[in-house]
């Protein structure tokens, strides 16, 4: 049996764009696209999960891999998929941004720790807000549906080049915004706890001024602070389920435009 160049080459590119758009998004995801993740458990899931999409995929146009065409399409495919994945990622940015209002309220502004998913220094609060997210979005099964988001891009938008549009690009930046909502709805709760615990320091301040308020305010801010952080948990849980279903809404309305 004789295999020709083209047949080479069909079959090269059709797995190269899928790959090339499946390694972008997994490369940009939450929990799968962090640091702590080597670089070969990316590669070798995402050639796992092209051998796996691309069968069930509707025969495409063959563009030449090494031809301008072929270039251009990649940049496109890197551009979608990260895309795809920083929307997803913004969700758990929302979450540390909460952490942090929490945190520097409290007064554990101070109390930072290296964050070896992204190599940055985070308050330890938000630490602790990124863990129970990461455990939240494994419980219902986030990673499951970011796969099949990724496998129903490929036939709402094929592989060709620019067939994202500006939609997709305006759609992403209005997401961008719900970073802040989203941080505002999780610090929100401890945050006005702990401004009324601070204006009744104000007011024993101005009632006693002889008593030194510093000294007694922050272990009992600090400790009310913790306690406050636990009675919001169950409250945390539905605002963060409603954010990622949102961030995928924005993801299907993406994909759905195009």
């Amino acid at each position: 049996m004789n295999i020709s160049s083209e047949i080479l080459l069909n079959l090269l590119a059709s797995y190269l764009y899928p790959f090339i758009r499946i390694s972008a998004i997994v490369s940009v995801a939450p929990i799968i696209g962090t640091r702590i993740v080597p670089v070969r458990t990316k590669i070798g899931l995402s050639i796992a999960l092209t051998i796996i999409i691309v069968p069930l995929l509707d025969a495409a146009v063959f563009i030449e891999p090494f031809s301008v065409h072929g270039v251009l399409t990649i940049m496109t495919q890197i551009l979608i998929g990260v895309m795809l994945g920083f929307m997803l990622r913004m969700v758990f940015s929302a979450v540390e941004a909460g952490g942090q209002v929490i945190g520097m309220t409290m007064g554990l502004g101070f109390a930072q720790m290296n964050d070896p998913a992204n190599g940055i220094i985070v308050p330890v609060i938000s630490q602790f807000y990124v863990v129970l997210a990461t455990l939240m979005f494994l419980a219902l099964n986030g990673h499951l549906i970011l796969i099949e988001v990724l496998a129903d891009s490929f036939r709402t938008i094929p592989i060709d080049i620019m067939n994202i549009g500006t939609t997709g690009i305006w759609e992403l930046l209005s997401w961008a915004s719900w970073i802040f909502k989203g941080a505002v709805l999780i610090a929100l709760p401890a945050v006005v706890a702990l401004l009324l615990v601070n204006i009744s320091f104000g007011v024993m301040m101005r009632a006693a001024p002889q008593l030194n308020v510093f000294a007694i305010g922050f272990p009992i801010t600090l400790t009310l602070g913790f306690i406050f952080i636990l009675v919001s948990i169950p409250i945390f849980l539905p605002q963060f389920s409603n954010l990622l279903d949102h961030s995928f809404l924005s993801i299907d309305k993406i994909i759905l435009r195009n």
